[in-house]
């Protein structure tokens, strides 16, 4: 289980390197979102914020966000950030109790940090009937193949795969992916879909190794193993890298009963 694991956790001592080295979402996405709501997005709770990435692309665009985040050094970084008017409240979604409802609840690249058990029947309960749940993310690889095969060869003896593995077991070929396959199982949502939204990127060597710096597979490593395994990467980059970085979307509504 990956809940609140060591994983989990060890963003914070990276928050800094976490805001200048992963990308920001696009417009795309927001209006993706938004679309399948039908109407306008009024407020929002968010899993999960980090330094406030996802945040920002739906409270500049006039939504109210509550932004939940665990950990008190991304919390703090995103304050610096994110728009003001942004509420923030620091706690794990696992720690939130019923109270206010939210016309969309979502999580950007956290989601499989929470504990499954009774997770859509939390969720359910933030929403408003007819509400949208929304969860976005995915993997940045290099583009280039033989580029992606000498990072592998470049980490294997520190690391084996820094992927995070499906919660649920799904395997990667399957054309529904989780969290679609659960949300497909609970009987609190409804209209389940899952999208793509393409992305390439290029960045420096430099700032490809700063994003793997902050990836948790990476984080949990001995610091030694981790500054070698970064440093003989780096060694085998070009100057610039094209990356893959596409979004797998989830959308979901909730049920007016269950």
């Amino acid at each position: 289980m990956l809940v609140m694991s060591g994983r989990a956790m060890s963003f914070g001592a990276v928050a800094e390197a976490y805001e200048r080295f992963r990308p920001g979402y696009p417009a795309e996405l927001f209006d993706m979102v938004t679309a399948y709501a039908g109407q306008p997005v009024r407020t929002a709770l968010e899993i999960g914020s980090g330094t406030g990435k996802a945040t920002r692309l739906f409270a500049e665009r006039g939504v109210a966000v509550t932004a939940t985040e665990p950990d008190g050094a991304m919390l703090a970084e995103l304050r610096k950030h994110v728009p003001t008017g942004v509420r923030t409240v620091q706690a794990a979604f696992d720690d939130l109790r019923p109270g206010e409802r939210y016309g969309l609840v979502y999580a950007a690249a956290a989601l499989h940090w929470t504990s499954p058990e009774g997770r859509w029947t939390r969720m359910a309960a933030l929403l408003e009937p007819g509400g949208v749940f929304a969860s976005f993310g995915g993997p940045m690889q290099p583009a280039d193949p033989a580029v992606a095969t000498a990072v592998r060869t470049a980490r294997a003896p520190f690391l084996e795969n820094d992927d995070v593995p499906s919660p649920d077991g799904t395997p990667p070929e399957h054309d529904m992916q989780w969290p679609g396959t659960e949300l497909q199982r609970s009987e609190w949502f409804t209209g389940v879909q899952q999208r793509q939204i393409e992305r390439r990127l290029a960045m420096s060597a430099r700032d490809y190794v700063g994003q793997l710096s902050t990836i948790s597979a990476y984080l949990v490593l001995p610091a030694t193993e981790r500054e070698q395994a970064l440093r003989q990467i780096m060694k085998v980059l070009p100057e610039t890298v094209e990356i893959v970085a596409d979004l797998t979307v989830h959308l979901a509504r909730r049920r007016y009963e269950p």
